[in-house]
């Protein structure tokens, strides 16, 4: 009962960065967000959600992980209350980021209940299976989650359907969990403010390239700040005497490994579910609905994927996974750049995503048990929060990067597509165009499935990369292998 009360948090967090994918068509005509700047929707989220987890996990460390955890969900309740209340573009990001920050509380301290709930070996091991099957197969939840919601009633109950979600948890929580032991410290506030900041910066940079440009002056200047804000967090850190990022974890190798490589996968797979849900529905012209259950299969093949290698684990330890994992997920996402106009979801799509998926589920089990494991007690709430920020920084950093080049690829195209377009429009549509900066029909398709291509080319090269950072870095000793079986072997996994 104490796992499924946290599986069902962290399947709230999780799946509230994707179920919110498929309503962004009916969010974008409702409330005037441009294509680029849609975005920020998903990134008002991710950036505080990804900035401050190593604060939550760290509060949990200090004031007790039980309370903290109610806190952030309760917390998380009453933003996404908000959130589909807002009756315009500002206060839905408000609500957004404002949902982030409850989930950084929240989440790393879920995960750091695990820690020191289950035993080290086959029940840990277990219950990391779980909890990574959910966090990864939680976005593919989301989209069917969101479908049904916007499909049945409208855009606003993907967010209001976390209400009594989170009010569950809230009250089984007491019931389930046991309180940890609290340990004394003090608050990194000046490390949390550099990192959120920095980030936010480095993002909008890219964000703003794909709007402006790349020799926009406003561009350089969000780039110039992230790298000074960004230092400042560095050297605050290694100053503090309690930092909100322990940095002598990225000593062991292994554990600096995982990290990086949860960045890069990070990345790949929010850009593959903010493209394809646009794709499915803009292109192939699925409803909200039929986009949710075309992206079922991707659960059911990442929960086959997470119970392979939570099962194999012990046997063969995580390198071979990971290694594995990010192989399949960058030959899923080569796939998905051959996509065109004239593809369907059967021959284009579904493979894919198909082979997307087994791969990341394997990938996140192994990074889950590989970054928590010989974690000192005091510390877990820290590793766990690093870990979660590797995911959602990631996921924020990768999709602005991803968000760019479909920005890029897209004007490129509509080069191309606009004359076509006006020789051939009728004054009627020649007006809304000048108006809107749409193309219709065919041409805008076009555009969208150009721009979508180019990004699945670099989401599969953060894939190669992850791969050849588990084949360089990873190293899995027999003292590993006797700890993954419950043993009492020595040494960092």
């Amino acid at each position: 009962m104490a796992l499924l009360v946290i599986a069902a948090c962290q399947l709230m967090v999780v799946l509230d960065i994707t179920i919110v994918n498929i309503a962004l068509p009916h969010i974008q005509s409702s409330l005037g967000f441009s294509t680029t700047s849609l975005a920020w929707v998903v990134n008002a989220y991710t950036l505080t959600f990804g900035g401050l987890l190593l604060l939550g996990g760290r509060a949990g460390d200090i004031l007790g992980r039980r309370r903290v955890f109610v806190f952030g969900v309760l917390l998380f309740v009453v933003a996404s209350l908000l959130g589909g209340l807002s009756q315009n573009s500002g206060e839905l990001l408000a609500a957004r980021a404002l949902q982030g920050v409850g989930g950084a509380i929240a989440s790393p301290t879920s995960l750091a209940l695990i820690s020191t709930t289950f035993r080290e070996g086959p029940e840990r091991n277990r219950a990391f299976g779980v909890f990574a099957g959910v966090s990864a197969g939680g976005g593919a939840i989301g989209l069917l989650m969101g479908g049904i919601l916007v499909e049945w009633l409208n855009w606003r109950w993907v967010l209001f359907v976390n209400v009594p979600i989170g009010l569950l948890i809230v009250l089984a929580t007491p019931r389930w969990i046991r309180e940890s032991e609290r340990h004394p410290g003090h608050f990194d506030i000046t490390g949390a403010l550099t990192s959120t900041v920095g980030m936010v910066l480095l993002v909008y940079g890219f964000i703003r390239a794909a709007q402006e440009g790349w020799s926009d002056w406003l561009t350089l200047a969000s780039f110039g700040a992230a790298v000074v804000v960004l230092a400042a967090f560095i050297m605050v850190e290694r100053r503090s005497r309690q930092p909100i990022t322990p940095l002598h974890m990225f000593r062991d190798r292994n554990r600096a490994g995982t990290y990086a490589i949860m960045l890069c996968l990070s990345a790949a797979i929010f850009g593959m579910f903010f493209f394809l849900t646009l794709f499915v529905q803009d292109v192939l012209g699925f409803s909200p609905l039929m986009a949710g259950i075309a992206f079922l299969p991707v659960s059911a093949v990442i929960a086959v994927g997470a119970g392979l290698a939570s099962r194999f684990l012990p046997t063969y330890g995580p390198k071979p996974f990971m290694v594995v994992g990010a192989v399949l997920a960058a030959g899923g996402l080569s796939w998905l750049t051959l996509t065109d106009v004239h593809s369907t979801y059967a021959g284009s799509v579904l493979g894919p995503m198909l082979v997307f998926s087994l791969g990341m589920g394997m990938e996140f089990v192994s990074l889950t048990l590989m970054a928590l494991s010989d974690v000192p007690v005091q510390e877990t709430g820290a590793a766990s929060g690093l870990l979660n920020a590797m995911q959602q920084v990631g996921g924020s950093l990768g999709l602005s990067i991803l968000v760019t080049m479909f920005g890029t690829a897209s004007r490129n195209e509509a080069k191309d597509q606009i004359p076509a377009f006006l020789s051939q429009a009728t004054p009627a549509e020649r007006l809304r165009f000048q108006r809107t900066g749409q193309l219709p029909g065919t041409w805008g398709d076009q555009v969208l499935t150009s721009g979508a291509s180019a990004a699945f080319v670099v989401a599969a090269i953060f894939t190669v990369i992850a791969a050849l950072i588990a084949v360089v870095v990873i190293q899995v000793r027999p003292s590993d292998l006797e700890r993954l079986k419950g043993g009492t072997g020595v040494g960092p996994v």
